[in-house]
């Protein structure tokens, strides 16, 4: 039994890890810089305080948060019209963009 539940949870592990190997990040840095870099800054480290920093999110979180800003689940008029335009490969090469990169610390 032992050996059948470690066998599961590996296998879950590594479904859950090839969806990340499956987006682009060179195509998501590209995307980023035509779509998100002017609010969210060119690496994600937003240079103003009204947009948040993307830079070491999570993808999951990220992926799920265009997607509602897309599907309309979120509410904010400059998102949903950038969202919209996303394909959902876009959204996952983007979300792995953005979890690549190191945020800045911020200091108080």
């Amino acid at each position: 039994m032992r050996n059948f539940i470690i066998a599961a949870a590996s296998g879950a592990l590594l479904l859950i890890s090839s969806q990340g190997i499956a987006a682009d990040i060179e195509a998501g840095k590209k995307k980023a810089a035509e779509v998100c870099a002017a609010c969210h800054g060119p690496d994600g480290n937003s240079p103003a305080p009204a947009f948040p920093k993307l830079a070491g999110q999570h993808a999951s979180y990220l992926e799920k948060s265009l997607n509602e800003y897309k599907s309309g689940t979120r509410k904010d008029p400059i998102m949903a019209g950038m969202a919209a335009a996303l394909s959902k490969e876009d959204i996952e090469n983007l979300s792995a963009y953005f979890a690549s990169q190191s945020g800045l610390k911020t200091r108080y």
